[in-house]
């Protein structure tokens, strides 16, 4: 009788442990498609597809393959950003001298790879981190150079044990290439119940396992940034090389709505043009830190041609000429609110 009685206590133990499994399976279950589904029904930031060669995995990670053109000429090309370029240049000098040496059976200083970009919003962080990517290939540091692009939301997730794996699934599809995290701070404000330290531990061990395949770069504002590197004496230990990015100037913002304008086969009259760069200039005047730089410029651009289509829709559109349909004049760019 005790027998049977201690028999009927086990089989419902192992009852209840069953179904506690199960609940458990179910919970991550609906946690992970609760976060496909979130992650589908967010709108894509099209700032961070502008590449041709970028795949968006969801509104949280954007993947841009490696691309033929010469990343040395293309950072060339950008408007603006001196003392950026002048950074990137020491930075690939020092790294193909000490192959150099290493090649000729000298002592080589080892040098790390991963990099701060500091600045406000829209001044080419995330241009500068393709290309960097891309540099990195041609000197034979990575095998890809491809460039995954993340933020705090494509790192955390929601429940237990989720942000691991979740990190390393995003670490996993930037091997061979560069690991962008913008707004990297994030991952230290959200209190004593967030799972950013999480996020951290996994990427500093990945940083650290994958040493020789991987390549992270974190960028943000300034003082948030240097905050966030000094949280953590393992961010500190391996994120020691900074850039600063400086906001644009009213000409350079001006030359970067020029050039978008040439790219899309528009002109400007010489009266549109005195325009645009005054109104660059109050812009720039009147900026706070949260000024878009050359993001501002862009969406100048993109609804000064809305406004253009607007101006000329009033007339017969089947007889505007070439000329009509190139042409941005200065009440086109007055017209942007």
């Amino acid at each position: 009788m005790e027998f049977n009685l201690n028999k009927k206590k086990y089989i419902i133990w192992l009852v209840v442990i069953v179904l506690f499994l199960l609940c458990g399976i179910f919970t991550i279950a609906s946690a992970l498609l609760d976060d496909e589904s979130n992650d589908s029904n967010t709108e894509p930031r099209t700032e961070k597809t502008s590449s041709k060669d970028s795949t968006q995995v969801n509104s949280h990670i954007t993947i841009t393959q490696a691309s033929s053109e010469d990343p040395y000429k293309e950072l060339e090309s950008l408007i603006g950003l001196a003392p950026v370029k002048e950074e990137v240049k020491s930075l690939t000098n020092f790294i193909k001298v000490q192959q150099a040496r290493k090649n000729k059976g000298l002592q080589e200083t080892q040098v790390s790879y991963h990099l701060v970009f500091t600045g406000n919003p829209g001044t080419g962080k995330t241009s500068v981190a393709r290309i960097m990517a891309r540099i990195y290939k041609d000197l034979g540091i990575l095998k890809k150079g491809h460039l995954v692009e993340t933020d705090r939301s494509g790192l955390i997730a929601e429940y237990v044990g989720q942000t691991a794996i979740k990190t390393n699934a995003v670490i996993d599809s930037a091997i061979n290439g560069v690991l962008f995290i913008d707004e990297a701070y994030a991952l230290t404000t959200g209190g004593e119940q967030d799972y950013g330290g999480e996020a951290i531990a996994t990427l500093l061990k990945r940083m650290e396992d994958d040493r020789d395949s991987l390549v992270v770069i974190v960028a943000g504002y300034t003082d948030e940034m240097k905050h966030f590197i000094e949280s953590n004496p393992g961010l500190q230990s391996r994120f020691n090389r900074y850039i600063q990015f400086p906001d644009y100037s009213a000409q350079e913002l001006h030359d970067i709505y020029i050039q978008r304008a040439q790219k899309g086969g528009y002109r400007l009259t010489e009266e549109a043009d005195q325009y645009l760069l005054s109104r660059m200039e109050k812009a720039v005047a009147n900026k706070d830190r949260h000024f878009g730089n050359a993001r501002y410029a862009r969406n100048l651009y993109e609804k000064s041609i809305t406004c253009q289509a607007n101006r000329l829709a009033k007339d017969s559109i089947e007889n505007l000429s070439k000329e009509d349909l190139s042409i941005i004049e200065k009440i086109d760019i007055e017209s942007v609110k």
